[in-house]
């Protein structure tokens, strides 16, 4: 069984692991008084894995459905399996007590395998887990057993091809563990692409997308990824799901809706239909600078409401644009504007790009934007996936590191902004540290806006307790100010306390009913989602 590409206690690939620079050094030091130490890094044979409590007849009967070299209770790839990316994730990886991971762990190949493990799963009280690329932040691929004695994790990797194409009505049907720089190696032979570009890309997966609600950083152009998905195929412990049969339809509620963001709770997704595009013939990128994030924000409001159609379109406001965050090759070593950066990007036909380009440079310079030229929202592409390393770099040097997002509409942006802001650095401060607090607008909307918090601070204490602190505060702060309590990362574990006052009780109640007439032994995702 092969193990995942992650490297098991930190993001992405150990070859891309960014060292800090002596900017990063020197902030760190000046300005939130962190003494660089090394955290001892534990290496997996460090590591004690909880034991294995399958018995021996389950593990045969699972065995038997997805054959022995698709199943295995080793310890090492259990651990690899134990969760997410999320920074108390990688804390919780430095614990030298007894680790957590899923009993075992399964490769099935064919929806027929999927519907044989849940009905064997439903039967004898087996918790089960799916997983795609790794890359949950929100705690969504916990091994939380609930009432279960043991649970196991379903690994959809297998579920890697380009399963139809359509070019005349431009969808293609994926398998749901297609990664995203698979997805555009597929489409791209034919001459098409996704247009989704997460931060977790490089290992996330269009099933992982599909049930987290994903947004990508192409969204102003392509849409978010739920936007995409034309229909989809889903494993339930009370059958399959069949969904979407037309562009658009009358025929009462759309059940796809269900199932997108539904976080494995319901069922396992295994094929997505989605809306493609030609891959586009040329890009042209602008940076802006404005004198202040309100100045910015109206610029942005103008331009999408406007409808010009740039593929990308953000906005850092100053803190992240002082420390150069956007562009993270070079963070913290200079400052690219006194005021806000912000970045366009045109994709398509020559002709296309060369007019919503005009047209979009013609509104932002009319509400205070000055241009910056292409080189920083080249940079800004150039480094679009790096930051989750260097949040890597900062925990072992000893600062606590997270990110954390939000949206909600344009007149409410700078309250919500605010209060966020307050929230998590008085929280820190509570702990004994100063706070840095960078924000950007990430996605928009003809109403709103999403705002995504990057969130550095000294390690004090316990940093576990330390950041569940802050991030509760933040959370609260969100309900409180009208914001929603993710705009993209979805709820998972972390963010089910909230879902109450996200959805209300009558909404909790309907998403119960659902769960009871798709699963209801209560074996999918335990712990997720769902109060």
């Amino acid at each position: 069984m092969l193990e995942p590409p992650m490297k098991w206690n930190a993001w992405g690939d150990p070859a891309a692991a960014k060292p800090l620079s002596a900017g990063i050094r020197a902030l760190l030091t000046q300005a939130l008084g962190v003494a660089e130490q090394a955290v001892p890094e534990l290496t997996p044979d460090e590591v004690r894995v909880r034991p294995c409590a399958l018995s021996d007849a389950d593990r045969g009967a699972l065995s038997a459905i997805v054959g022995t070299e698709n199943f295995t209770v080793d310890d090492h790839l259990r651990l690899l399996h134990a969760g997410g990316k999320s920074t108390l994730d990688l804390l919780r990886r430095a614990d030298r007590g007894e680790q957590d991971a899923p009993d075992a762990v399964l490769t099935p190949g064919t929806e027929d395998e999927i519907a044989a493990i849940l009905r064997h799963c439903a039967e004898h009280g087996i918790a089960v887990v799916p997983f795609g690329g790794g890359t949950s932040v929100v705690g969504g691929l916990d091994p939380i057993r609930g009432p279960f004695t043991s649970a196991v994790t379903l690994d959809l990797r297998r579920f890697d091809q380009l399963l139809s194409l359509d070019p005349i009505s431009g969808e293609a049907e994926l398998g749901a563990g297609v990664t995203g720089p698979d997805a555009e190696r597929l489409l791209g032979a034919q001459g098409f692409s996704l247009g989704h570009f997460p931060q977790s890309f490089q290992f996330a997966t269009i099933g992982g997308f599909a049930a987290t609600r994903s947004s990508g950083q192409d969204s102003s152009g392509y849409g978010r990824f739920d936007d995409m998905i034309r229909g989809l195929t889903a494993v339930t412990p009370a059958g399959v799901l069949d969904l979407g049969r037309a562009p658009a339809s009358a025929a009462g509620p759309d059940l796809r809706q269900l199932i997108i963001g539904s976080e494995g709770v319901f069922g396992i997704i295994t094929r997505v239909r989605l809306r493609v595009h030609p891959a586009p013939e040329t890009t042209r990128y602008e940076a802006w600078s404005f004198p202040d994030f309100a100045t910015g924000a109206s610029a942005l409001r103008a331009v999408v409401q406007t409808g010009t159609g740039p593929t990308v379109l953000r906005l850092s406001d100053e803190a992240e644009t002082g420390v150069n965050l956007a562009t993270t090759e070079q963070i913290g070593e200079q400052q690219i504007t006194g005021g806000c950066l912000g970045i366009t990007l045109f994709e398509g036909t020559a002709a296309h790009t060369e007019s919503r380009h005009a047209e979009t440079r013609a509104l932002i310079e009319a509400h205070g934007g000055v241009s910056l030229g292409e080189e920083p929202a080249r940079a800004w592409e150039h480094g679009r996936y790096g930051a989750p390393y260097l949040r890597d770099s900062l925990l072992a040097a000893g600062a606590l590191c997270e990110t954390l997002e939000t949206a909600t509409s344009w007149s409410n942006l700078q309250t919500l902004k605010a209060a966020v802001t307050e929230a998590l650095t008085s929280s820190l401060a509570e702990s004994g540290t100063p706070a840095l607090v960078l924000c950007h607008i990430s996605h928009v909307y003809p109403t709103g806006a999403s705002l995504y918090f990057t969130v550095v601070a000294g390690q004090r204490g316990n940093p576990i307790d330390q950041w569940r602190a802050a991030k509760t505060a933040a959370s609260e702060a969100m309900v409180r100010t009208g914001g929603t309590i993710t705009h993209h990362h979805a709820v998972g574990a972390d963010h089910r306390p909230w879902m109450t006052d996200e959805v209300g009780e009558l909404g909790v109640q309907v998403l119960r009913a659902v769960k009871a007439s798709l699963d209801p032994a209560g074996i999918l995702n335990p712990g997720k989602l769902i109060p």
